[in-house]
């Protein structure tokens, strides 16, 4: 059945969007009564992430998919951060109520996608109307027995690695403002992040010290972690690797330094993170050390003359 959300009402809305779900291992009781119940073996960890239309996402540019997506990656990715195994999801949507059903369907879809991506199930959620499209996802995390890996715990001595990708949706956030829809891979990679899931509680129990998901920009998001820990983070420039369409897209407007888009660049949701020498997990890649001194994140030695990351106010 076609037609717009006002005329087919929260409850067939909500029916569509649930199609399917079901309940299972930790989810004890799934969609369908007034709470969902978990049972987990740890402390829980929480988090919530909202995006707002032509804020953080625009129709022009993402499909209904997309925000789906990038909805619960974007809040899966601050459990991963903690060290926990993310096990639940809650979605809530606003939406004008002309929004066409084929949007709902689509952005439905993408949410299952994800979910199934990052090992969550959806347990539950919202719907109201709204002037623009507003997305709210919670994550419910499960410490497992572990310690949560927090923002203070980076100590001097420690190295500085990263596992995911930085930059990328930055290079492609930079194509979609000035019209265009190449290099295809960055655009992607700013329409649905690739969060690598897994690879939090690895670093927890790797012994991480600190550690934080790449939301606002590496050079800011590290800056929390060194003004938690009270530390100073040096950067290495020559251990980024720069990837092709990231080379492209800088000289194609105006010959920038390539590495400005990873050191500044939000919205991929890459895990960094302190470790101790030796213990760096495998496929993490290591970019800096943690240095005793005022908190502050270096880049050779300077501090960087660019802008440090998106804020949002």
């Amino acid at each position: 059945m076609s037609g717009t959300a006002g005329e087919i009402g929260e409850f067939g809305l909500i029916a569509r969007i649930t199609a399917g779900v079901s309940a299972g291992g930790p989810v004890r009781l799934g969609v369908g009564d007034d709470a969902a119940v978990l049972r987990l073996g740890g402390d829980l960890a929480v988090s919530t992430d909202t995006m707002v239309e032509n804020v953080h996402f625009r129709r022009s540019w993402s499909g209904p998919g997309d925000v789906g997506r990038k909805a619960v990656a974007a809040c899966v990715a601050d459990a991963e951060a903690m060290g926990a195994v993310p096990i639940a999801v809650v979605v809530s949507l606003a939406m004008p109520a002309d929004t066409p059903t084929e949007w709902v369907d689509g952005f439905a879809a993408g949410v299952q996608l994800e979910c199934d991506r990052a090992g969550v199930r959806l347990v539950g959620g919202d719907l109201t109307t709204a002037a623009e499209i507003v997305v709210t996802a919670t994550v419910l995390g499960d410490q497992g027995g572990l310690a949560p890996v927090t923002r203070a715990g980076a100590r001097p001595g420690e190295l500085v690695a990263f596992v995911g990708r930085l930059g990328w949706a930055a290079a492609g956030l930079a194509v979609l403002t000035r019209g265009f829809r190449s290099p295809g891979a960055v655009v992607v990679a700013h329409r649905v992040p690739e969060v690598p899931y897994g690879e939090g509680r690895i670093a927890a129990e790797a012994g991480a010290g600190a550690m934080i998901d790449v939301s606002d920009g590496l050079l800011a998001d590290l800056g929390h972690i060194a003004q938690a820990s009270g530390v100073r983070i040096e950067l290495n420039s020559a251990a980024f690797e720069i990837a092709e369409p990231q080379q492209a897209v800088a000289a194609a407007l105006g010959g920038g330094d390539p590495l400005n888009f990873q050191l500044t660049g939000g919205d991929d949701h890459a895990l960094v993170a302190t470790f101790a020498r030796g213990h760096v997990p495998e496929g993490w890649t290591v970019i800096g050390e943690v240095v005793a001194g005022d908190p502050a994140v270096l880049v050779d030695g300077a501090v960087p003359e660019i802008d440090g990351g998106w804020t949002h106010f």
